[in-house]
């Protein structure tokens, strides 16, 4: 075979080779296009309407539940346990005997005080009598009259030193858990048992100073705990502190609540809040609507476009206070327009969107809050 016919051949099949690879191209190029060119199918969101709400003002913050008097009981004076007069947990009133100490040497050692008491009054009597026919000096009479008024005094010790051995409860309240043993020795200041006063009870809380003058005594105050989630204890501010904090800016302020049946306990920490003002009407959405970005708060607005399709209008608004899982829109936002409730992120402007249809659970944050706000509401009624 010639060299020119083998040119020729192998020309051939290269020209076979690229021409298949720019077809395959071709053929790519085409499907791609044909794919860009698709109409991106609608996006399944779930949405909920803005709504217009009786909204009362608050002003939230987080404290501390503390007795209005709680204290650990402990004694005067070392001794013995004679007898305890308490389990732990029990009730007790003002004056109620807990612990009694031996108290035999204690008791003898009144008796002796009571005799000297008696021979000094004797003898102050007597020289009482003389004095007065100048029959004694009046230094004599004087001196009976010191030893009998020290030796009333020492009574009055003793007897108070006995008393001492004798622990009661100084308020009423609930006692902790016991922490001693009969017949063990209490040295001074040992523990005996923690006693608090839980109806009513204190709520203490900061306040930032900037909202000092909105605050006063009598304001009405609601508060919730972790062991209780779905109970609202409500009571009132009782004291606002005279100073505020040169670190951090803050007042402290205690608020009573009732608590007649010893819920709350000394020492939970609370979500408290405080009602500053009469309700008014404001328009809500779920936390959940609102895409908090340091350029701008956002929703997605959901608006028909020429076609008659679903669409997402991104749109900026002002938020305000933000309350179980709802928040304000103080402005941007109108009464009844509908928005996107979950899934943002996943947005974009202008995109078609679909509703998610949930007839077993309704999608509306706003409606489902309002069973779990009607305890707070009414409390700014």
């Amino acid at each position: 075979m010639s060299t020119t016919r083998r040119f020729i051949i192998v020309t051939l099949g290269l020209l076979l080779v690229f021409g298949a690879i720019a077809g395959y191209k071709v053929f790519e190029y085409r499907m791609m296009q044909q794919y860009l060119n698709k109409e991106e199918p609608p996006a399944l969101v779930d949405a909920t309407r803005a709504e217009s709400r009786e909204w009362v003002p608050s002003l939230h913050s987080v404290g501390s539940v503390r007795a209005v008097n709680g204290i650990r009981v402990a004694n005067e004076v070392p001794g013995v346990v004679e007898e305890i007069q308490f389990e732990s947990g029990d009730m007790v009133e003002a004056g109620d005997v807990l612990v009694r100490l031996d108290a035999e040497t204690d008791k003898a050692a009144l008796e002796t005080r009571k005799a000297e008491a008696e021979r000094a009054r004797q003898e102050f009597e007597r020289l009482s009598n003389l004095v007065s026919r100048d029959a004694v000096s009046q230094s004599q009479y004087d001196e009976a009259k010191a030893n009998f008024d020290a030796s009333r005094a020492r009574v009055n010790a003793q007897q108070a030193q006995l008393r001492k051995k004798i622990i009661r409860a100084p308020f009423p309240g609930k006692t902790g858990l016991r922490q001693v043993d009969q017949g063990e020795y209490m040295a001074t200041g040992t523990p005996i048992v923690e006693i608090n006063m839980v109806d009513p009870i204190y709520v203490e809380y900061t306040v930032p100073e900037k909202h000092l003058g909105t605050i006063s005594a009598g304001d009405r105050v609601t508060t919730t705990v972790a062991a209780f989630p779905d109970r609202i204890f409500e009571g009132e501010i009782s004291a606002i502190n005279s100073s505020v904090s040169a670190e951090s800016r803050t007042v402290r302020v205690r608020a009573t609540l009732d608590n007649k049946d010893g819920a709350l306990r000394p020492g939970m920490f609370a979500n408290v809040r405080t009602l500053r003002s009469e309700p008014r009407k404001a328009v809500v959405v779920p936390r959940t609507a609102i895409s908090f970005n340091t350029y701008g708060d956002f929703v997605y607005v959901i608006a028909e476009n020429d076609k008659g399709e679903l669409v997402t209008e991104r749109r900026s608004v002002e938020t305000g206070v933000e309350r179980d899982r709802v928040i304000e829109v103080t402005s941007g936002l109108e009464a009844g327009e509908q928005v996107v409730e979950t899934g943002l992120l996943r947005l974009r402007a202008e995109q078609r969107v679909e509703i998610a249809e949930d007839d077993d659970e309704p999608k509306d944050d706003v409606s489902r809050e309002k069973g779990e706000n009607a305890a707070e509401q009414g409390a700014a009624d």
